[in-house]
């Protein structure tokens, strides 16, 4: 639980101006202005996003290290401490680099009134009145007679009327609703909300994302509700429950194309040597080959296990080299979104710049690939330099056990390349996607 917010309080320097004159202001005595400066709570926060749907809420807690202010999101289940704070008494900038995101605040008399900043593909900007106020704030909804735990089969319908599925898995306790969507391209990661009578709300700030979604329940116990993401992104959702909804597999999604029995690549590297898999670097190795982007908070989850994998495998000839797919143009500024990915890992594998973050230009760098349908998008090289398997989407941390079954599937892979002799190599089983199990 939170413990009681304390108080501190920033000087400022308040200049008093003294105006005397020759007519009646003898003996005048100046007045020193009142300190109104308001005051930086630390503790808990209960902060809100205004999206065109509604207010997307979650926690953020302050704290304070010396003269240094810090600050952590709370998500649903999860925390994240934002890694750069900047507060001068009166405006604080919460950034997050690896993201290329920013909220900026005033800090008034009532908490913190000010925006958040997304940057998107090329570089185009969304941004959404951000407000927050000292105090846990309302976590729970007025009352509800339904409960929504358990597995749902759901639609998702876009502006221009393409549908695909998902699968809803929540936790309800009380009216407190958590949960997430997992899609064939990857999952919607840590939400929180509640359930309040015939309605329900899960919403999420993670530093690259605003999402809010909503839905009723209708007689018959099904969902029918709105997706906002950001500014511009809306859709329609339904849901019905189902224990066993299922996805594709994730290896059945993305394919070499028909003339092609290798995958191929050469892109720079950070310091703009050209990268292939040519290289004597690869030669012999079992080589993961990940298409990711710093925007893409499912290509965050993977990174923290890629990099787990390689402090795991390396001295047993793995290597992992990721494309990065960036939302900006520019070089120099993709390199630097690079870099700040690699140090919020600790990337000691290879990163390339790769291009833009859009699927269809992605694919024309890598024609070997049927298409590119999602980031991440990973693929599996023997030492003999065959594929044999290409994974569409990564189910993260926030997908709970479904997490751990593919981290352990994906260790077994592996395994199974590593203690291959090379030339001799046999095919095998492809990795079933974790939202069928």
């Amino acid at each position: 639980m939170f413990a009681p917010a304390s108080l501190f309080r920033v000087p400022v320097l308040l200049l008093a101006a003294l105006a005397l004159t020759a007519c009646g202001d003898r003996g005048d005595t100046p007045e020193t202005a009142a300190d109104t400066t308001p005051e930086l709570a630390i503790g808990p926060w209960h902060a809100n996003i205004t999206l065109p749907g509604g207010e997307a809420h979650f926690g953020l807690e302050l704290a304070r290290d010396g003269d240094t202010v810090t600050a952590t999101i709370v998500n649903g289940s999860e925390r994240i401490l934002v890694p750069a704070v900047d507060f001068d008494g009166e405006r604080i900038a919460l950034r997050f680099p690896a993201f290329n995101n920013r909220i900026d605040a005033v800090l008034t008399a009532d908490g913190l009134d000010g925006s958040l900043t997304l940057v998107k593909r090329y570089g185009e900007t969304q941004v959404m009145p951000f407000r927050a106020a000292p105090g846990a704030g309302p976590t729970t909804g007025a009352s509800t007679t339904r409960d929504l735990s358990g597995r749902w089969a759901v639609t998702f319908t876009e502006d221009d009327g393409t549908t695909y599925p998902a699968v809803g898995e929540f936790q309800q306790r009380g009216t407190r609703l958590l949960g997430t969507f997992l899609t064939q391209t990857g999952d919607y990661r840590y939400l929180g909300g509640i359930v309040d009578g015939d309605t329900m709300r899960l919403q999420t700030f993670d530093g690259a994302h605003a999402f809010l979604f909503t839905a009723t329940v209708d007689e018959d116990g099904a969902l029918t509700g709105k997706f906002w993401s950001g500014t511009k992104s809306i859709e329609d959702w339904t849901g019905a429950r189902d224990a066993t909804a299922t996805l594709a597999d994730a290896a059945e999604l993305t394919f070499l194309k028909e003339g092609f029995d290798r995958f191929t690549f050469a892109f720079p590297d950070l310091e703009g040597n050209t990268v292939s898999l040519d290289d004597a670097l690869f030669e012999g190795k079992v080589v993961l080959v990940t298409l990711a982007g710093s925007w893409c908070p499912n290509c965050h989850d993977e990174a923290a296990f890629m990099t787990e994998l390689y402090a795991r495998y390396e001295a047993r000839g793995v290597e992992v080299v990721a494309l990065m797919y960036e939302h900006l143009e520019d070089t120099d500024a993709a390199r630097t979104q690079v870099q700040a990915f690699r140090n919020k890992f600790g990337i000691e594998y290879t990163t390339l710049l790769a291009g833009i973050s859009d699927k269809t230009k992605a694919a024309e760098t890598l024609p070997a690939l049927d298409r590119v349908l999602a980031f991440p998008t990973t693929i599996f090289i023997a030492r003999d330099g065959s594929v044999r398997e290409i994974h569409t989407g990564f189910s993260g941390p926030g997908t709970g056990e479904h997490y751990e079954r593919l981290k352990k599937r994906i260790y077994s892979l592996v395994d199974t390349l590593v203690d291959e002799p090379g030339a001799s190599a046999e095919p095998v089983a492809a990795l079933s996607a974790v939202a069928t199990d």
